[in-house]
């Protein structure tokens, strides 16, 4: 089988590639390579997952020639759509970042999907798309039309996108709403590595909501046999179904959107409390109101993706955490 991975470099795109061409398969990974955060981080995942299986191609997604012609050379047999212009946070000040890698880029992956006949794209959602919803835990089957940040709307865009090219060219699609993935080799701007350099450093981390919140913390093996098991239920039209009666997260096309996370949510300082002990320090704590586009608590119901892959998430927070601080001293040589 032939694969594109798109944000090859990036945390969940490198390990899924690892995966794959360790089961034999060839894949063709790209990634635009921006600073968002440190490049050298995403050149020595690179460095870490090259195989003889692998081509890695340095591409932009809103190059639409570019992402036209690869399509053509290529001729993949389906596709695992990862690459977005991340965080919750940075859309907030930097909104238009979002167009062309969430929007744009989308596209032109759906429009290389239809041209190609691609037997399967599997695509990144976020679990921030149920924004104002409060009922625990999130259903796929509740609305997701409050967002609270651009770059949950800009996700819940892709599930709309998606399903058009299910229902007008019967391009089979299934997006996964990814809750708040941690592990070694994780993003800079997220939370457990942010926390972990300030805490080596002797810098007082910041606790928003004074610590009152809750994450469906979702180690990265996790998720990547999650998202290998999925590839391989490729969704089907369902002639039954209908706007009325069905979920938002079916369809009467070739198409269906799964939560992907552990499924028991964790508190904030319980996750702080798990990294302390990891450390062996007790971290200078600076206790903050809630930030803009943030939410109190997630917590995914997963009861789909079980019953199509018979998977469930077993790596618990305090082994999660400790295997990326042993990663993060390893790496920064501490």
């Amino acid at each position: 089988m032939k694969y594109l991975v798109t944000g090859a470099a990036g945390f969940i795109g490198s390990a899924v590639v690892e995966r794959l061409t360790q089961a034999g398969h060839d894949v063709v990974g790209i990634d635009n390579m921006n600073d968002y955060y440190q490049v050298s981080l995403k050149e020595d995942r690179l460095k870490r997952i090259e195989h003889d299986k692998f081509t890695f191609k340095q591409l932009d997604l809103a190059d639409r020639e570019g992402i036209a012609a690869l399509f053509a050379e290529e001729q993949f047999d389906k596709v695992i759509h990862l690459a977005a212009q991340a965080g919750v946070r940075y859309s907030i000040d930097n909104p238009l970042a979002y167009a062309d890698s969430n929007l744009i880029g989308h596209l032109t992956i759906l429009e290389g999907c239809r041209h190609h006949k691609i037997k399967h794209l599997v695509y990144a959602s976020s679990s921030s798309v149920y924004g104002l919803n409060k009922k625990m835990p999130f259903d796929t089957a509740d609305s997701v039309d409050h967002p609270v940040s651009l770059y949950a709307a800009t996700k819940k865009s892709n599930e709309l996108m998606a399903h058009t090219y299910s229902h007008l060219y019967g391009v089979p699609t299934t997006g996964l709403r990814f809750f708040t993935v941690y592990g070694p080799w994780g993003r800079p701007d997220m939370a457990l590595f942010k926390f972990t350099k300030a805490i080596v450093n002797g810098d007082a981390i910041d606790v928003y909501n004074n610590g009152d919140m809750q994450r469906d913390f979702t180690y990265i093996d996790d998720i990547v046999e999650g998202i290998l098991r999925i590839q391989d239920v490729i969704p089907e039209a369902n002639t039954d179904w209908s706007v009325e009666q069905g979920s938002p997260a079916t369809s009467s096309a070739p198409y269906r959107v799964y939560n992907i996370g552990h499924g028991s949510p964790v508190k904030l300082m319980e996750y702080i409390e798990a990294l302390e002990e990891a450390l062996g320090i007790e971290a200078k704590k600076n206790f903050m109101p809630m930030q803009p586009g943030d939410v109190y608590a997630t917590y995914a119901d997963t009861a789909d993706l079980f019953k199509s892959t018979g998977y469930k998430p077993e790596v618990k927070v305090k082994e999660g955490v400790q295997a990326f601080v042993d990663w993060y001293k390893a790496y920064y040589t501490l």
